[in-house]
């Protein structure tokens, strides 16, 4: 009886394909949007012009188009991102507190990805007093 020799591949990094991998602005715009909702103090993001137009969005029954990145650009180059942020916070809340949060948040979120984060530049738009801010019109 012949015994028939088996041949094992071990796959090791240098054996992997190579290439390279593109993470989308856009996708760092909704990682960053998820993290920076979830901070406490943070009524919601975006400017004036931008609530209100999700304003009548919202009237009209389409409330989730442009919701993901609303408030937030990123740019991404050579794995890092810088990500710029519109906020409005909930009256009473210390403004560094909030947006010290956020920037601890968002550089967790988008580092789990396998990016770095260079900046998070955040600009408080306005302050929501006694309930969820009111977009002026």
């Amino acid at each position: 009886m012949e015994h028939e020799a088996t041949q094992e591949l071990s796959v090791t990094p240098a054996a992997t394909a190579g290439g390279t991998t593109h993470v989308s602005d856009e996708v760092v715009e909704k990682i960053a949007v998820a993290a920076a909702r979830s901070v406490p103090g943070v009524a919601e993001l975006g400017g004036d012009v931008a609530r209100f137009f999700n304003s009548v969005l919202d009237r009209i029954g389409l409330d989730q188009v442009g919701d993901a990145r609303r408030g937030c650009s990123a740019h991404v180059t050579n794995g890092a991102a810088v990500v710029n942020l519109v906020i409005v916070i909930d009256g009473g809340r210390p403004v560094p507190e909030v947006t010290e949060a956020v920037r601890a948040a968002v550089t967790s979120a988008v580092e789990a990805y396998g990016l770095r984060v260079d900046e998070i530049n955040i600009k408080v738009d306005d302050v929501a007093l006694g309930g969820p801010a009111a977009p002026s019109a």
